[in-house]
């Protein structure tokens, strides 16, 4: 039996090794300076890492950083209203039975379909007739509906809350909003940190729709921030070094979510509702 575990440990290695490869490169990378950067070994560390921090620093007043504190808030703020949008929708579908229901959900589902790409004109139309563009505003309001958000906790929703558990609830004269803050909301809670780092991670790595809706350097996010940098890389090569290391630090958030949130994936989905 052994031997036929190779085939998929081969696959996996690869696979690991297909995913990682940028980021040692992001990393080794981000240590050099630009001399050392397109003259040295691709993998070999530098000597230039403090200096190239210290350098985006100082870029044009700190404003990586404003970047930074942006990218958070876009993507803090709408990833906990779209999973509250989310787990409220999602509960909602799995657990009430009203006219065109299906209907609601079929829509969702063809909506997980569409390309964010054929959605940003249209977006950044109705937003403009409301003066909202390059505003804080015209990034936070599209992320706050995410149809495969609220597909993710219906099936959660679906799954862990039993109609047993809702309808001993009711019987003992708790009303709907009770039942879902302390009910479902429970039982959900695996699938609702799911929703919330989908989002958080497609909020922090969107480009196109902050490119279309900002043009103030101020309230740029970091991958728009970063690609100013980069295309201005052509002029001033100097400022590869900094796009790299800029892009190293824009992962740690990320990292550090992940490794945070985890804890809460946890295989029984009702132990939060029975603790309760």
């Amino acid at each position: 039996m052994k031997r036929f575990a190779v085939v998929p440990t081969v696959v996996l290695v690869v696979g690991a090794a297909y995913c990682l490869l940028p980021i040692v490169w992001v990393v080794t990378a981000s240590t050099k300076s630009n001399g050392e950067l397109f003259r040295t070994f691709t993998l070999a560390p530098g000597t230039a890492l403090f200096d190239n921090l210290a350098d985006l620093s100082q870029y044009q007043s700190g404003i990586y950083w404003q970047w930074i504190l942006n990218t958070a808030l876009y993507a803090g703020v709408g990833a906990l209203l779209s999973t509250a949008v989310s787990g409220v929708s999602g509960y909602t579908l799995a657990k009430y039975r009203f006219p065109g229901r299906n209907a609601v959900f079929n829509v969702l589902l063809a909506g997980v379909l569409v390309p964010a790409v054929v959605l940003a004109i249209p977006q950044y139309l109705l937003l403009a007739s409301f003066h909202l563009t390059d505003t804080y505003w015209s990034v936070l309001l599209p992320s706050v509906l995410s149809p495969y958000g609220i597909y993710l906790a219906r099936i959660y929703a679906a799954a862990a809350v039993p109609d047993s558990l809702v309808e001993a609830a009711r019987t003992d004269g708790a009303g709907d909003v009770r039942i879902f803050a302390s009910v479902a909301v429970p039982s959900m809670l695996p699938g609702l940190v799911t929703v919330f780092l989908f989002q958080f991670v497609a909020i922090w790595n969107n480009f196109l729709l902050p490119y279309i809706m900002l043009t103030s350097d101020d309230k740029f996010p970091v991958t728009v921030g970063l690609y100013t940098m980069l295309k201005q890389g052509n002029t001033t090569p100097v400022l590869y070094t900094l796009v790299v290391t800029g892009a190293l630090l824009s992962i740690a958030p990320l990292v550090a979510l992940f490794l945070t949130l985890q804890r809460y994936w946890r295989v029984d989905l009702l132990s939060g509702a029975v603790k309760g």
